[in-house]
């Protein structure tokens, strides 16, 4: 079958062996295959990414010098049933799945791993268990997108964002554009996204953004004025001091209303969720300096070499700091059914399509954020960039 494999940093389409389903997996025919940011850290940065999981206890990431076959972003339809699988689906049923499969060496990431080639290919295996049926007809091109909007929904999720909050976005590629879709669904009415690029601005619009802002030309933070939020310590102070001399104005004991108060839920602090979408050095210091107080900051942006920012800030401020990775099989399964149900509308992400043979050119236009935001890659397809 045809695949485009990275090995020093150098995409090339080459042919490779039909991929065999083990004990309870499957073969799917790729569909499509979407090209993630992950992918292209991992052209130049995989070994940085390697040495960091290794040390977490996973020592099977993609390396340079290994001949790898990206891509966890897929959908497909079933051609091979591997011995020991239920059968239940048939061959031809269009289906996603959460890229991890087992290898005779362990458990491997599907398309950061040498020991599980992904999806830029013809075909792809997977495993049944993580398997998931596209429903009610959804297209390819809208069900690839399941897993980068599953890492939106994840952080969303994680953010315990309510309602009543407002959401910040700072960065509004891929990620920013999916964590901006599922604030979205969720009922959140106040959705400020910053971006430099004016093309991701207007995807960032058509995505559900309530406000963009170019941080060349203004703070974020300004659009949420009117929340009554505050970046100085000194005017917190202020207000506490306003405070306390209104309860002890009252009948009751001040402590005795203040408790109250607090029980209630009245006393929280008012604070945007901040989320962090840019993965470079030196964004989560600028959010913690910039940002309100209180402000909790949720980093989805991966930063491939190493950062620092001052924890004596982020004391001072009571900034919430919060990491996140992935999805659940829940969050997966869920994504793929507000896909299919309309609840998410992501097409404004998808602003290319090529085949095997564009992928390097894929990768090279991806570089650009005023070109392009998502690129997604059909096997069947001569599309080049």
């Amino acid at each position: 079958m045809k695949a485009v494999v990275c090995q020093d940093a150098k995409l090339d389409v080459i042919d490779l062996p039909e991929p065999e389903p083990g004990q309870g997996q499957l073969v799917l025919e790729v569909t499509r295959c979407g090209i993630c940011g992950s992918d292209l850290h991992a052209r130049h940065h995989a070994d940085a990414q390697a040495d960091v999981l290794a040390e977490a206890g996973y020592d099977g990431f993609a390396r340079s010098h290994e001949a790898v076959v990206f891509g966890h972003e897929f959908c497909g339809n079933i051609v091979d049933h591997g011995p020991g699988t239920s059968k239940k689906i048939k061959t031809g049923t269009p289906v996603v799945a959460l890229p991890l499969v087992r290898r005779p060496n362990g458990m491997h990431a599907i398309g950061l791993s040498a020991s599980a080639p992904g999806a830029y290919a013809e075909r792809v295996l997977i495993e049944e268990a993580f398997m998931i049926p596209v429903p009610n007809g959804l297209a390819p091109e809208i069900a690839v997108l399941t897993e980068p909007m599953a890492i939106g929904h994840h952080a969303v999720n994680r953010s315990e964002i309510t309602r009543k909050d407002a959401a910040v976005v700072i960065g509004c590629g891929p990620v920013g554009l999916a964590i901006i879709c599922l604030l979205k669904t969720k009922g959140i009415e106040t959705i400020v996204a910053s971006d430099f690029s004016p093309a991701r601005r207007a995807l960032a619009t058509a995505c559900g953004a309530t406000v963009v802002v170019d941080p060349a030309a203004a703070s974020p933070y300004e659009a949420l004025a009117a929340r009554g939020y505050t970046t100085s310590i000194a005017d917190h102070a202020a207000g506490g001091l306003k405070a306390m001399k209104g309860l002890r104005s009252l009948p009751l004991p001040w402590h005795l209303t203040l408790g109250a108060l607090k029980a209630l839920g009245a006393t929280a602090p008012k604070r945007p969720i901040v989320f962090e979408c840019v993965g470079v050095p030196g964004i989560i210091d600028r959010i913690i300096s910039d940002a309100p107080l209180n402000s909790r900051v949720v980093v989805a942006g991966v930063c491939m070499t190493p950062d620092q920012f001052r924890p004596v800030m982020a004391i001072n401020k009571e900034i919430d700091l919060r990491f996140v990775m992935g999805y659940d099989p829940l969050e997966f399964r869920d994504t793929l059914r507000m896909l299919a149900d309309g609840k998410i509308d992501a097409s404004p992400l998808v602003t290319g399509t090529v085949g095997l043979d564009g992928v390097a050119g894929a990768f090279d236009a991806l570089a650009a954020p005023d070109k392009h935001a998502k690129i997604v890659i059909d096997p069947r397809s001569a599309a080049v960039l």
